[in-house]
């Protein structure tokens, strides 16, 4: 008789993650189905009533009324038969740190974002992250919350968070940001290193709430569960850098945030693509998450496999998250190594993923 595991979260998937990590021989890649949508905000009844609003503020956050609806969403794991632990982070639609500082967090259709704004240099060599203040509060009990409902049966991570270049960007205005590297060089570098010690400092703070899962770590964006501590590296704004300038201001600021965690892994996107060799430098960054983004312009598979194996060339684990055909899915794994590949499919039915498991081998 086959035990069950709430949520599918069988210990024995450890095992496939280790894998992953170490890039150990593998008959096939660890592979992931979730019927999870693009845009959180609408997936919690808590959240989607917000969208009558058109500014967020932290008392209209009840950590409580989340609950249900996470664990409803986690418990497809418990018919999708695939590799992966589902577990449960603060609400993925709200951006938690840029509120933490000060942002006013704009409710848009589907989504929130923190208003940016062009502080002055001034202003913002006192910038710090406050723990008195509402937001952070309000981050710290939610995953307090988590950490009691989950009671075991599903990890909970930190929440997802914008970067050190995301969050120099919403401070000093993006296109201000980039300016800023030619105007006042000094003053920008600085910024990004107070802005990564922020990131650090705001990841280490959940980590301090949170229970190890079957001695590891975890995060819940990717439902990827790590043997060491892990941070989820970010650098959207980096894509309108120059390879010169992210090699000179925001590199250093990249490596000394990786080496503080011995699983961290980086987020990217395909705007940023000319900039990938330039993130392999940092070895610390121990492995890497590309979008498959096709749906917004982004290159087809065929365009993306050159960047996928110039990561696997460089010995890092790849993990690809993309809604994908059956073609796009067989193209990507005929053309990769399945060691420490992880393939994270967003599918819209159970049937879906029924017929793409033959796919990639299960």
């Amino acid at each position: 008789m086959l035990s069950f595991h709430p949520f599918g979260n069988d210990p024995a998937k450890i095992a496939g993650y280790r894998a992953f990590w170490n890039r150990s021989p593998v008959k096939r890649p660890l592979v992931g189905f979730s019927i999870k949508s693009w845009f959180p905000l609408q997936e919690f009844a808590a959240s989607a009533a917000w969208q009558d609003c058109d500014v967020l503020t932290p008392d209209m956050v009840e950590p409580e009324a989340f609950l249900d609806d996470q664990e409803r969403l986690l418990a497809e794991g418990e018919v999708m038969g695939d590799d992966i632990l589902r577990g449960a982070s603060p609400s993925q639609a709200v951006p938690w740190l840029n509120g933490m500082l000060g942002e006013t967090l704009r409710i848009l259709p589907g989504t929130i974002l923190g208003v940016e704004r062009t502080l002055p240099w001034e202003e913002l060599a006192d910038l710090r992250l406050d723990t008195e203040s509402a937001w952070f509060q309000k981050y710290i009990a939610f995953i307090r919350a988590l950490v009691r409902r989950s009671a075991g049966r599903y990890p909970v991570s930190h929440g997802t968070l914008h970067g050190p270049s995301d969050i120099a960007a919403s401070l000093r205005g993006h296109t201000q940001n980039v300016m800023d590297l030619a105007d006042s060089p000094e003053e920008a570098q600085r910024l990004f290193w107070r802005c990564g010690e922020i990131f650090c400092q705001i990841t280490d703070a959940a980590w301090r709430e949170i229970p190890l899962y079957h001695g590891g770590y975890y995060d819940a964006q990717y439902q990827l569960w790590a043997p060491g501590p892990i941070i989820r590296l970010q650098e959207d704004a980096s894509g309108v850098l120059s390879p010169r300038l992210y090699k000179k201001y925001l590199q250093p600021v990249d490596r000394m945030v990786a080496r503080r965690y011995a699983n961290t892994f980086i987020h990217l996107h395909t705007n940023s693509m000319f900039l990938y060799d330039l993130f392999l430098e940092v070895a610390e960054i121990r492995a890497f998450q590309v979008n498959y983004e096709l749906h917004s312009g982004g290159p087809d598979i065929a365009g993306m496999i050159p960047a996928f194996r110039k990561i696997q060339e460089a010995q890092r684990p790849l993990l690809v998250r993309g809604s994908f055909t059956a073609d796009e899915l067989r193209q990507l794994v005929d053309a990769l190594d399945p060691r420490g590949l992880y393939i994270y499919v967003m599918i819209e039915s159970l049937a879906q993923a029924e017929r793409l498991k033959p796919v990639v081998g299960m």
